[in-house]
């Protein structure tokens, strides 16, 4: 069963970071140098930091790669930390350039058109947080009903608890099918009988209880690049891409309560959320390359912000030794559809400097600034998006980002190192740590074609919510991403 609701759900501030976030994808050269490639070009992944660089290119090529990712975490919840491991595989880059070399003696040299698919953030990911708290699920109830009339919380007489559900989602709101579920489950119950009843107690008698939170995310978000640059005289080089976003994001969360007091009438409680996103978005980026001399080149690019729009659709579905008993046909198969929004990220600037040592080798350091307090969910008139936008704006700052990179020939072997450190979009860090990340590769030159490997691992901590709304309970995950990616080149 579906039902369109007219009232938005619960988009937050984890929304809006999720899909600004950039982790390192790419070729596997570009992500064993760090992603350092905002004044080198000549790589397909780099039109992402440099539209420019496609008319660094001297031979048309293609390129794929694929990538193995890893992910471990470590959650502290309570006094207890639970490790958990992901893996997953995917080719995360496709893309080719075609170079037309002029053929008269004018300033134009080339033209270079290019497109390329890219990865820019693998959502395939879990967690489980088990440990012992004092802010039961009783509480999350609480929150939401509180204010709540209790007739609406009531099925009608012939009517389906699923129908009752769905209804009270679109016509009263997401806080109202809250306390609906609660309400149903036995966890909160009415002070007074009475249908105009605005106040609530719980059910659930503790201390503390036992919880076990299991969170699994998969999907992605890729951009699709369409890029034209040129080669003017024989030092500059300048180009502007167009940037073609997708967006499927799924996220199940499971939650298991127990270890109430004896004399309590909740002796158990389970609850389960599925949320389904999908959508697209589109920005745009322009750059320019300088060579000051043999060796020194210096790059500026210039990243739109990201306009998304997304839409959204959930299922839920509880349980506890006091729930009605048909509370089952609340499940995943009832879902919520909400009205498409949209997320503004906000744009960025890039600088870079590259040394190149002729055909022995290069270093590379771009330096990147993007202002997220500047991000906005909309329609900004939407008063709850007008409140969380407002929350943006005092809690995230800016981000400075800092990438180094390094290559070295020994004739067809290439050896490749990088870093990368990204601070955390927080004022407080304390919610979401900065990231460091370190890589290597080697490269093998056949000719026409040439065989890559990358090894990228990044570092971050992260205060992680249960929920997006009602408590705050949080766990702390400490949190190792690793990539291993093979790269195929073809020059013709």
């Amino acid at each position: 069963m579906v039902l369109a609701c007219t009232f938005a759900s619960a988009q937050t501030i984890d929304d809006v970071l999720r899909y600004s976030s950039e982790n390192l994808q790419g070729t596997a050269r570009f992500q064993a140098m760090g992603g350092a490639f905002g004044a080198l070009g000549g790589d397909l992944s780099a039109l992402n930091i440099n539209p420019a660089g496609s008319a660094v290119f001297n031979f048309s090529e293609i390129a794929i790669t694929g990538s193995n990712y890893h992910t471990n975490n470590d959650a502290l919840y309570g006094n207890s930390v639970t490790n958990t491991t992901s893996n997953s595989l995917d080719f995360n880059q496709v893309g080719g350039v075609f170079v037309f070399n002029s053929s008269n003696d004018g300033p134009w040299k080339k033209i270079a058109l290019a497109f390329n698919y890219d990865l820019v953030n693998n959502f395939d990911n879990e967690f489980v947080a088990t440990g012992n708290t004092s802010v039961g699920i009783d509480n999350y109830f609480l929150n939401f009903a509180q204010g709540e009339p209790l007739g609406p919380l009531r099925t009608q007489q012939g009517e389906f608890i699923e129908e009752a559900y769905l209804d009270i989602g679109s016509s009263l709101g997401y806080s109202a099918q809250q306390a609906f579920l609660g309400f149903q489950a036995g966890l909160i119950e009415p002070v007074d009988d009475d249908d105009q009843n605005t106040a609530y107690f719980s059910n659930a008698q503790y201390g503390s209880v036992n919880q076990r939170y299991i969170q699994n995310t998969s999907g992605y978000n890729s951009k699709f690049t369409l890029n034209f640059a040129s080669q003017y005289e024989e030092s500059l080089y300048i180009g502007a891409t167009l940037n073609f976003h997708n967006v499927l994001y799924d996220r199940v969360t499971y939650l298991d309560e127990s270890g109430y007091d004896a004399e309590s009438p909740i002796q158990f409680a389970s609850f389960d959320n599925l949320l389904h996103t999908e959508g697209h978005g589109f920005s745009f980026s322009v750059g320019a390359i300088a060579k000051l001399n043999q060796s020194i080149r210096v790059g500026g690019s210039y990243q739109s912000p990201t306009w998304y729009r997304l839409t959204d659709d959930t299922s839920q579905r509880i349980n506890t030794n006091l729930a009605v008993s048909d509370i089952d046909f609340i499940n995943f198969g009832i879902v919520n559809l909400y009205d498409e929004y949209r997320i503004k990220t906000p744009e960025k600037y890039t600088g870079s400097i590259a040394l190149v040592f002729g055909q022995e080798g290069l270093i590379s350091l771009d330096y990147s600034y993007q202002d997220m307090s500047k991000a906005e969910l909309r329609p900004t008139s939407d008063p709850s998006f007008g409140a969380e936008n407002d929350f943006i704006a005092s809690t995230l700052g800016a981000v400075n980002s800092y990438r180094l990179g390094g290559e070295y020939r020994i004739q067809e072997v290439s050896l490749r190192a990088g870093y990368r450190f990204e601070e955390s979009p927080y004022e407080d860090g304390d919610f979401i740590g900065d990231l460091n990340g370190f890589s290597a590769g080697i490269g093998y030159n056949f000719g026409p074609n040439r065989l890559d490997l990358a090894f990228s691992r990044t570092e971050q901590d992260v205060n992680s919510y249960l929920f997006d709304g009602g408590i705050d309970s949080a766990t702390f995950i400490e949190r190792v991403n690793t990539n291993i990616s093979l790269g195929y080149t073809l020059k013709f």
